[in-house]
């Protein structure tokens, strides 16, 4: 019956009340990459926030790409603080679900963590990835500074022509600043899921359209 409706983001007064403090707490290390989940992370680092479908899937897509630091899921972009997993699922929060990615610029570019994202997912869908339908699985990049803004809007604008060469729609993902999107670390069991869980759910996949990472800088 889902299916049949159309999914909607809330609006401020609509989405659950929340809570002031998270009713877990979230792991030390990351299963895979051995370094803290959590900051205040080493000097040097910096901090890049997307959605692009389920989290889990979304996660192993990053912490596989050398010059990652950690990476951790959770839910961003609504309004409800400290959400829980079956209230993002309600449609209620306002919230889809994201992945932190924690890296080196000296290792590896942010141009090249877009051109993973635009690859690793379709963002032409709207409220949903592949077969999971909701708000929750809505594309989005959530950035941490000018730089980062300008660099994600820029590759959107390189992406969609050579999406559309290929017959895909409009890309739909939301390029909002971080700090009026705060990040809600997820429960423990969702972090490195599918290291856990090998053989678990992966509901993410590309277009097969590569990012033309080349003419992603605004200033270029």
């Amino acid at each position: 019956m889902f299916l049949n409706r159309k999914p909607q983001l809330p609006t401020a007064e609509e989405t659950l009340r929340g809570r002031e403090t998270p009713e877990f707490t979230v792991p030390e290390r990351h299963t895979v990459l051995g370094n803290p989940l959590l900051g205040p992370y080493p000097q040097g680092l910096e901090v890049a926030d997307f959605g692009l479908g389920c989290f889990w899937g979304a996660e192993r897509t990053f912490w596989q790409i050398p010059g990652v630091w950690t990476t951790l899921v959770g839910y961003q972009g609504g309004h409800t603080p400290n959400p829980a997993y079956e209230e993002v699922c309600s449609g209620l929060t306002g919230h889809t679900e994201a992945v932190r990615v924690v890296f080196d610029p000296e290792v590896l570019s942010y141009d090249a963590l877009l051109k993973a994202f635009w690859e690793a997912h379709n963002p032409t869908q709207g409220f949903r990835q592949g077969n999971d339908v909701g708000t929750q699985y809505r594309s989005a990049v959530y950035t941490h500074s000018p730089e980062q803004q300008a660099a994600a809007e820029a590759s959107r604008d390189a992406y969609q022509p050579v999406l559309t060469k290929a017959g895909h729609g409009e890309i739909t993902t939301e390029i909002l600043p971080s700090q009026d999107r705060p990040f809600y670390p997820a429960e423990p069991y969702h972090q490195q899921y599918l290291d856990k869980n090998p053989n678990g759910y992966c509901g993410i996949g590309g277009t097969g359209v590569s990012c033309p990472v080349g003419v992603a800088r605004a200033d270029g």
